[in-house]
């Protein structure tokens, strides 16, 4: 499906709103309540052994795996919960979920921790879906997709992270004691994969032999050209056929959107990451395929075009159905018997996210006006002058020129207040409202600039209207707190501008 963008004109009109929601059928397990439950009810958990400690977390150091589960069958998990703290921003890409079946030594479920739950790039977000659902900003974590096992299940997460500790790692896995499963029962699969950037020919998704049936897709891009990236196709191949025998119209159209993405959820299908059509904008979107199991008796191939429309910076339209060398990755959920393994690693983590740069703004050149209540910490930097108009600047220094995405983990608080960002005294971006009804730390990307090679100096200045949390109050503090400063220089993510040098250059 082609997206109209830049300047396109359109018809619009004007509906009530209403919430977008596809209602799945739940009688079957309503029903299922009223008849006696032919199971021993288990869990595992991080729950401290010592009843009367609440030490309920579990720490990981880099490099090492922790064991969540080590389970003798037949069984079938039914809801795994996790949430993490870590010192690594990106723990959703660098923690791995491995799962195990039967004494295989190689796993049939491994991807990212954020990726199997539906959201890429190591990035916060939220949505709600039947099988998988994400809440707290994005750090709170559910599964209940059904996940069998006759003899032996061993769940593991492993902290990637180069040099970086997870400090608390809860989770609850419950799970159901057989006696028996059905002779038909086929294992439930995860396998993630990426290309960093998109190379020539379509992007598959999964190619797996057996016999099954596909259950879904998430799928993220990282994008490196200004336009929209959705234009491919979904092909799916079943039992070694040549044409495919499910052929789509459009990325969002798979994803069941249309005329582009935006951040939504319904039980089946949604965006559960949009940033928009710049480069460095990340997307997750996913596509559970549950009312539509697609069944395979040989074998599965699944693949996906990563064409697009692309422009330059100064809107000139280069192709609406160009191949883009996005950064993608995928996970593919299905169901097989046997159970699947396979040959080939993970990347490494620092080659699963982008090449960003933190900064610790309490370790940089920095000053207050007015000063008063400037406090640094390990964990950042918090000022609050408690008036509008003053300012915190922060001094850095980039090695090369280019196109920065400048991003940051800031605190938002009830006592927070509203700030805006300027880059050596030019304003970009737009105001940054702080203020929230409790208090977390959220990333939040502020907007592209472009820099020379040498010293900067960023700057968050108060702005005078209050933030709608602190209205109510007598003395509002205007107060920010930052805990990282994040640079991502795009030309260093390869494949970057590759089609408008490529298109714009002149003959000889």
């Amino acid at each position: 499906m082609r997206l109209p963008f830049l300047f396109a004109v359109t018809w619009v009109c004007l509906l009530p709103v209403a919430t977008i929601s596809a209602q799945p059928d739940t009688a079957a397990g309503l029903d299922a309540l009223t008849r006696a439950q032919q199971y021993e009810a288990r869990r595992e958990s991080s729950n401290n052994p010592d009843f009367t400690k609440n030490g309920d977390a579990r720490s990981i150091d880099p490099g090492a795996a922790l064991v969540l589960a080590d389970l003798d069958g037949p069984g079938i998990v039914t809801h795994f919960w996790n949430t993490v703290n870590a010192q690594d921003p990106f723990y959703g890409r660098s923690i791995v979920l491995r799962m195990y079946y039967d004494g295989a030594d190689k796993p049939s479920v491994e991807a990212p921790l954020g990726d199997f739950f539906g959201v890429g790039h190591g990035a916060y977000a939220e949505y709600t879906s039947l099988p998988v659902s994400v809440s707290s900003w994005g750090r709170s974590r559910n599964c209940y997709w059904r996940i069998p096992f006759l003899k032996h299940l061993k769940v593991t997460v492993t902290n990637e992270s180069p040099g970086k500790k997870v400090d608390s790692f809860y989770y609850y896995l419950d799970w159901q004691k057989h006696t028996t499963l059905p002779g038909d029962t086929h294992y439930f699969h995860a396998r993630y994969r990426q290309q960093m950037p998109a190379q020539p020919g379509n992007y598959t998704i999964l190619d797996t032999q057996g016999s099954g049936h596909y259950v879904g897709t998430v799928y993220s891009a990282h994008q490196v050209e200004l336009g929209w990236f959705g234009e491919g196709d979904d092909y799916f191949y079943i039992d070694g056929a040549e044409t495919p025998q499910l052929r789509g119209t459009g990325t969002e159209d798979y994803f069941n959107d249309a005329w582009g993405f935006r951040a939504f959820s319904t039980p089946y299908y949604g965006v559960s990451l949009y940033e928009g059509v710049f480069p460095g904008d990340r997307v997750t979107a996913y596509r559970w395929h549950i009312a539509d199991p697609i069944p395979f008796t040989k074998s599965l191939k699944v693949d996906m075009e990563h064409k697009g429309s692309v422009f330059t910076y100064q809107t000139q339209a280069l192709g609406s159905f160009l191949e883009r060398p996005d950064w993608v990755s995928s996970v593919a959920f299905w169901y097989q018997f046997p159970a699947a393994t396979w040959d080939e690693p993970l990347p490494p983590a620092d080659q699963r996210i982008a090449p960003y740069r933190l900064l610790d703004p309490a370790k940089l050149t920095y000053k207050a006006e007015p000063p008063a209540l400037l406090i640094p910490s390990e964990t950042g930097i918090t000022y609050a002058p408690g008036t509008a108009a003053a300012h915190i600047d922060f001094e850095f220094e980039v090695e090369a020129a280019g196109r920065y995405q400048i991003s940051g983990i800031f605190s938002y608080a009830l006592m927070a207040g509203i700030f805006q960002a300027s880059m050596d005294g030019k304003p970009f971006g737009q105001p940054l409202d702080f203020a929230i009804l409790n208090a977390d730390n959220l990333w939040k990307t502020i907007d592209l600039v472009k820099l020379e090679a040498g010293k900067h100096t960023l700057t968050f200045t108060g702005v005078e209207a209050l933030p709608p949390a602190a209205r109510n109050l007598a003395a509002p503090m205007h107060a920010i707190g930052i805990q990282k400063l994040i640079l991502l220089r795009l030309e260093d993510m390869e494949g970057f501008e590759q089609l408008t040098r490529e298109l714009t250059k002149k003959p000889g």
